[in-house]
């Protein structure tokens, strides 16, 4: 007779495992946004520190918010900005963390759906998951 001992967990049945994953999506999911946002309002705050002018001046305002506006368009562009601490590249980078939230959630996902040992949705997820990163790519390819 084998004695079992009290002070080990039991393995986690799959509706505890399903509400860890879910708890760590949510969590993710928060995280992210709340961080993004975060950058977002820091990157704000410092455009208008180092341009006063925007807030007395449309003309400056304009400058700023028109379409077109001078705006890192590449990750070369936001680094080299954001070590001359300009606002303009905090709220791209901002934005940039908004983006990859969702696509985090999926690769969470995956690794999530390998703790569950659901085969069908870690194929699934891994092809979404390559799919996203292959239009990003491609996107930078061709933009």
């Amino acid at each position: 007779m084998t004695k079992t001992n009290p002070s080990s967990p039991a393995p986690a049945s799959n509706r505890d495992k399903a509400r860890q994953v879910e708890i760590l999506i949510s969590t993710l999911l928060r995280v992210g946004v709340v961080t993004s946002l975060t950058v977002v309002v820091a990157g704000t705050v410092l455009s208008f520190f180092h341009h006063p002018d925007y807030l007395s001046s449309r003309d400056e305002l304009a400058r700023l918010t028109k379409p077109g506006a001078a705006f890192p368009h590449s990750a070369g562009d936001v680094f080299s900005e954001l070590k001359q601490l300009r606002g303009r590249a905090v709220v791209v980078l901002g934005l940039l963390l908004l983006i990859a939230t969702p696509v985090m959630r999926v690769a969470v996902s995956v690794f999530a759906f390998i703790y569950e040992r659901d085969r069908a949705f870690v194929i699934i997820t891994a092809t979404v998951l390559a799919l996203l990163l292959l239009s990003f790519a491609l996107g930078k390819a061709t933009g």
